[in-house]
């Protein structure tokens, strides 16, 4: 099976990945709807929605960043290198991520697209304003921090800067996505349950316009049904194998 996916890959003109919180789960990241998942002990309707932030912006604020101390602490595994190792070899050519933990960009990934944000921006609930902590130099002294963040333009309360419960995803992003999908003549889908949509129709839209699905995980998914080839197993110990294989094709 292995060795399958590493010729389809070889022979595509226009691969894309498609990953999801268990290629980050390998890294230390606390997944969602995994076992030990955030949501086992913490309810979304109280953490992650317009509606709680409005009414308790603290607990909101509290609960993020601990959750950037946790990924400030997790490093880019052998699964994000591989795929970062793909796209310097010219196969793939763009990451397509539902996590918001900047691993991929760690790992070198250029071209990456977040279609839920990323947890190490902020931007202003009244204003323009956006900012991305590690960029300014701030994010030490932001997840630090005990105080409500507020804007440096027009002083309104500041909130992460990625998708909530019950919120659109950024229009440009998914665009920009279901375009690639469809251009794309392979798909790998890493560590997603395939349960979240809009995002999870974008390994269908790649097999829609003919093109071939590899997926990688941990157990079968909402993907596996549509799936050329199925690898069990752990992403930072499939993935570094099939570069290999890749490598010995080209």
């Amino acid at each position: 099976m292995l060795s399958h996916a590493a010729k389809i890959l070889a022979r595509s003109r226009f691969a894309i990945a498609f990953t999801g919180a268990g290629i980050s789960a390998e890294s230390g990241v606390p997944t969602f709807r995994g076992f030990n998942g955030l949501w086992k002990r913490y309810r979304p309707e109280e953490l992650a929605t317009p509606e709680a932030f409005k009414r308790d912006p603290y607990l909101v604020w509290e609960f993020y960043r601990w959750r950037m101390r946790k990924i400030l602490d997790a490093k880019p595994n052998p699964a994000h290198y591989a795929l970062a190792e793909l796209e310097r070899m010219g196969l793939l050519k763009a990451v397509i991520t539902q996590n918001v933990d900047d691993l991929h960009r760690e790992a070198g990934t250029r071209n990456l697209i977040e279609l839920h944000g990323n947890i190490f921006r902020v931007r202003c609930t009244s204003c323009p304003y956006r900012e991305n902590l590690k960029e300014s130099g701030r994010v030490y002294e932001f997840v630090n921090s005990r105080d409500l963040p507020r804007c440096p333009r027009c002083g309104s309360l500041l909130r992460p800067d990625v998708v909530w419960f019950g919120e659109a995803l950024p229009r440009d992003a998914l665009e920009e996505a279901f375009r690639l999908a469809e251009k794309a003549d392979a798909v790998i889908v890493v560590g997603t349950s395939g349960v979240v949509y809009p995002a999870a129709y974008i390994p269908y839209i790649v097999k829609e316009h003919g093109g071939r699905v590899i997926e990688v995980n941990v157990e079968r998914s909402g993907i596996t049904p549509i799936a050329d080839v199925f690898l069990r197993g752990k992403a930072g110990e499939v993935l570094p194998k099939l570069v290999e294989l890749v490598r010995g094709l080209k």
